[in-house]
């Protein structure tokens, strides 16, 4: 029986990613890197900001040293406008809940972005006190740390990680936990490839954890 489970944050328990990287394509557009929203999913997805500004660089967009800042500035502009819980998750947590199975959050991205898309739908309040972040811990994905660090902090020996990016999922099997990694929209071979077990509907999650 699983003892904890490991929630990503963007794209996971938040619908943030298409806003977050539109926002990101418009603004390294004014920097003469023309990318899709596809494409910068395929390129970005799971990263960090500052992972992003040096590989946007390599691909010749001419962005100012603080551009880490700005591009957080006007990303969290854009999430303050409405973020939607990803359907399914309410009523995952809730069976997590009557199972007694504890959860928590741990997301490359800064506490600042998760109280602003999961503050909008109640969630901040639930995982305020159980939330990891790569910028408060100094370590992210595709790094074990972070899972490492909250499966210490509850006791867990038998974690889960529920990811939607290559970074999360490479970063479970560094830390020898299983993953469940969401993919609503497809596309989950390449995670699968990296040892997830993938899935389409947050419906399929207690039964694939035996519950």
């Amino acid at each position: 029986m699983h003892d904890l489970v490991i929630f990503d944050c963007d794209g996971v328990l938040v619908d943030s990613e298409p806003l977050s990287n539109q926002v990101l394509v418009d603004n390294l557009s004014r920097y003469g890197l023309k990318l899709t929203v596809t494409e910068s999913l395929g390129l970005f997805l799971g990263g960090t900001m500052a992972g992003v500004h040096e590989k946007a660089r390599q691909m010749g967009a001419d962005l100012p040293d603080d551009w880490v800042d700005q591009i957080y500035a006007e990303i969290y502009e854009g999430l303050r406008k409405g973020v939607a819980v990803m359907p399914g998750v309410p009523q995952l947590l809730d069976t997590l809940d009557d199972r007694a199975i504890p959860a928590c959050v741990a997301s490359n991205g800064s506490p600042e972005k998760m109280q602003i898309t999961l503050g909008q739908n109640g969630l901040w309040e639930r995982f305020s006190n159980m939330v990891f972040s790569a910028h408060v811990l100094g370590t992210a994905k595709p790094d074990p740390k972070m899972f490492q660090i909250a499966a210490q902090h509850f006791g867990a020996s038998q974690a889960v990680v529920i990811e939607d990016s290559a970074s999360g999922v490479t970063a479970a099997a560094r830390a020898n936990m299983r993953c469940l990694a969401y993919a609503p929209e497809g596309g989950g071979e390449k995670l699968a490839d990296l040892g997830a077990e993938v899935f389409t509907d947050m419906a399929e999650v207690p039964r694939l954890l035996g519950i």
